[in-house]
C-alpha cells in the first residue's frame, strides 16, 4: 500500500465500547488499554488521542518514545495530520472501523491540505499481528419475553411501521445491543456486555436477516427466533448490502463506513437516520424497569456486605486486589452472570486515574487516610448495575472534605431535579457541577450516561453532558456520577443510577423527575455538613431510610448494625 500514515482506532465494526481480543489492535500496537482513544501513525511520528478520563493512564501505559500523547477533541486528527504531513500525503483507515460521520468530520478538516483519506481493504497492522486472538463464537440465549416486557415479534413489527410510514424498504443495524434488544437476544461474545455480535437488516414487513456466527444459536433459540429471522453467515453480509432494494435506513453515527460504501456501490437509496431501535430500547419498558429495581436491590446487599465487611479490617493491611476479589465474590453470591465492567478500585493516587483498572504492577496497600474510590456493577439476568462510592478509610484532608462535600451536593442536585419535558442532558448537565465550580473545580467527564436493562452497561443515545441534545424521556435509565481527581492524590466520585419518571406539574405542562434505583449508603465521614443545606441533608437522610428499609431484612445481624449506623440522619446547616 502506498500510504503515509494510517488510523488506528480502539473501535471495532460495531462501534462498541467493549472490544474482542482479535479487535483489541490499538492496545496490541500501543499499550493504551482506555475504552476510547485512537492512534495515527505516519512514517515519522505517531500519537495516541484520548480525552480527559485517560490522561494519567495513556502516560502510564503508553512509551513516549514511541507515541506522543495527545489531547482529544482539543486537537482534532485533522489539525495533528495537518501538522504531520504539511506536503500532503495519503492517510489509510480501515472502513469496517469508522463510521460515516467520523470519515465525514475528518474530510472537512483535511479540505485544502492535500491530504487524502484512503480506505483499505486489508488493514495493515492484522498483516503484522502474528498471534492475533479469533474472532469470539460465544453462545447465544434467549432473552425471556416477560422481563424484556415485549415480544421481538412486536418490537420488529413497531420499528417496520415506522419504517413504511417514512417509506423506507428497510433498515441496517450495527449496534449489537440495538439488535439484542430487538430480537430478545443476549450473548457472550463480550466479556461484561452480554450481546451477540452481529449485523442485521430489518425490512419494512418485519423480518430480520441477522449476519452472525450461526454456531451461536442453538436449535432452541432458532425457535425462540422464529421463521421471520434468517440467521445468515457474516461472510455474506457485504453481498446481502449490494443486493438490497432501497431506501435503506442507516446511522452515520453509528454503521461503519463500509456499509455505506457498499450501499452506494449498488446505487441504492440511503436514508440517512438514527438507528431505529436506539431510542425505543432506552426507553424502558414497565418490566424492564421492575427487573432493574430487582437487579438493584440484590446488588446493593452485595454492596453493604462489602463495606461492613471494609469497615471491620484492618484496612492497611489490604491491596487494592483484595478488595476486588472479595467484592466480585459477594456479586457472585447475588447472582451475577458476569460484572458489568472492570471493577474500578483506586486507592489514594490511583483514585484520579478515572478508569483506573487495578494490576498486579499497580495493585496499592491501603494507607491509614486514604479515599478508596469503588466503580463497579453487575450483570444480572433482570438488570445491569453501575455505582460508584468514595469511602473515607481514615482521616480525609481538608481538600477532600470540600471536594467530596462538592461532588456529593451535585449529585444530590441531579437526584432532586425537576424540569420541563423536552429537556436533554446538556441543559442539566450544570446542576452536578455548580458547587465544584465555585470551587474553581470541574470534572473531564460527563455526568451520566445511559445504561441498558440487561444490556450494555454504557448505552447510547441519552447521556447528562454538555454534549447532548438528546431529550430525556420517562423510561430512560442514567448514571449520576459528579467527581473530582487531583492527580497524584485522591479522587472522588458518587455515582447511582436514576430513572426518568414523570414528575407532578401545573395542569397543562408536563414535567419530569428521577428515580434513583441504587440501594447502597453514601459515606458520610467526608461530608462537611456546614456547607450542606438542610434540604441537601434532608435528601441524603430519605434516601438512607429507603436503603437502611429496603435492605436490612435481607441482611444478617452485623451487616444490619453496619447499615444502621451507616444510614444514621445527619444535619445540614446551610438554609439554602
Amino acid at each position: 500500500m502506498d500510504l503515509d500514515g494510517f488510523i488506528v482506532p480502539r473501535a471495532d465494526a460495531h462501534q462498541g465500547e467493549y472490544v474482542a481480543d482479535a479487535d483489541a489492535r490499538l492496545a496490541w500496537l500501543t499499550g493504551f488499554t482506555g475504552s476510547a482513544g485512537f492512534a495515527i501513525v505516519t512514517q515519522d511520528r505517531a500519537a495516541v488521542f484520548t480525552d480527559g478520563r485517560y490522561r494519567v493512564q495513556v502516560r502510564q501505559q503508553v512509551d513516549p518514545a514511541q507515541f506522543a500523547a495527545v489531547d482529544w477533541p482539543a486537537t482534532r486528527p485533522s489539525a495533528w495530520l495537518r501538522d504531520a504531513l504539511p506536503e500532503g500525503g495519503r492517510v489509510g483507515f480501515d472502513p469496517w472501523l469508522h463510521t460515516r460521520k467520523e470519515i465525514e468530520t475528518m474530510e472537512r478538516g483535511l479540505d485544502g491540505t492535500g491530504i487524502g483519506l484512503i480506505a483499505v481493504d486489508q488493514n495493515p497492522v492484522d498483516a503484522v499481528w502474528p498471534d492475533r486472538p479469533a474472532p469470539p463464537v460465544g453462545p447465544a440465549r434467549a432473552h425471556d419475553d416477560a422481563l424484556a416486557g415485549e415480544t421481538s415479534a412486536q418490537k420488529r413489527a413497531r420499528l417496520a411501521d415506522e419504517l413504511r410510514d417514512a417509506g423506507q424498504a428497510a433498515a441496517f443495524l450495527s449496534l449489537p445491543d440495538s439488535i439484542s434488544w430487538l430480537l430478545n437476544i443476549r450473548g457472550s461474545d463480550l466479556p461484561k456486555n452480554p450481546v451477540v455480535q452481529a449485523f442485521a437488516v430489518l425490512s419494512d414487513d418485519g423480518h430480520v436477516a441477522l449476519f452472525s456466527d450461526p454456531d451461536k444459536f442453538d436449535d432452541r433459540l432458532r425457535a425462540h427466533l422464529g421463521d421471520q429471522v434468517a440467521i445468515l453467515h457474516p461472510e455474506g453480509l457485504s453481498a446481502a448490502l449490494l443486493d438490497l432494494e432501497g431506501p435503506v435506513r442507516i446511522d452515520p453515527d453509528t454503521a461503519p463506513e463500509a456499509a455505506f460504501r457498499l450501499l452506494e456501490r449498488a446505487g441504492t437509496d440511503i436514508a440517512r437516520a438514527p438507528d431505529p431501535a436506539i431510542l425505543p430500547k432506552a426507553r424502558k419498558s414497565d418490566a424492564e424497569l421492575a427487573g432493574m429495581r430487582q437487579a438493584h436491590l440484590r446488588d446493593g446487599l452485595a454492596m453493604v456486605r462489602l463495606l461492613a465487611w471494609l469497615d471491620a479490617q484492618d484496612h492497611t493491611a489490604l491491596t487494592e486486589i483484595d478488595i476486588v476479589r472479595k467484592l466480585e465474590s459477594l456479586r457472585i453470591e447475588a447472582g451475577i452472570t458476569d460484572i458489568s465492567f472492570d471493577t474500578i478500585m483506586g486507592a489514594g493516587p490511583n483514585g484520579a486515574i478515572v478508569h483506573y483498572r487495578v494490576t498486579r504492577s499497580s495493585n496499592r496497600r491501603l494507607g491509614r487516610d486514604d479515599m478508596l474510590l469503588i466503580d463497579s456493577g453487575g450483570q444480572y439476568i433482570d438488570g445491569t448495575t453501575d455505582i460508584t462510592r468514595t469511602v473515607a478509610l481514615g482521616q480525609p484532608s481538608p481538600d477532600a472534605v470540600t471536594a467530596y462535600t462538592a461532588v456529593l451536593r451535585g449529585m444530590i442536585a441531579i437526584s432532586r431535579a425537576r424540569f420541563p419535558k423536552g429537556v436533554a442532558g446538556a441543559h442539566i448537565d450544570a446542576l452536578a457541577r455548580q458547587f465544584l465550580w465555585q470551587s474553581g473545580f470541574d470534572y473531564d467527564h460527563g455526568t451520566g450516561h445511559g445504561v441498558g436493562a440487561a444490556l450494555c452497561v454504557h448505552e447510547g443515545p441519552v447521556r447528562i453532558s454538555r454534549a447532548s441534545d438528546t431529550k430525556l424521556e420517562a423510561g430512560m435509565i442514567l448514571s449520576n456520577e459528579p467527581g473530582y481527581y487531583r492527580e497524584g492524590s485522591f479522587g472522588i466520585r458518587i455515582e447511582n443510577l436514576i430513572a426518568v419518571i414523570p414528575a407532578e406539574a401545573e395542569p397543562g405542562r408536563e414535567m419530569l423527575g428521577f428515580e434513583t434505583l441504587t440501594l447502597c449508603p453514601i459515606d458520610t465521614r467526608a461530608i462537611d455538613r456546614q456547607a450542606l443545606s438542610r434540604d441537601e441533608a434532608g435528601w441524603l437522610n430519605a434516601y438512607h431510610a429507603r436503603v437502611r428499609d429496603l435492605l436490612s431484612p435481607h441482611l444478617d445481624r452485623p451487616a444490619q448494625d453496619w447499615l444502621r449506623k451507616a444510614t444514621q440522619p445527619i444535619g445540614g446547616a446551610c438554609s439554602a
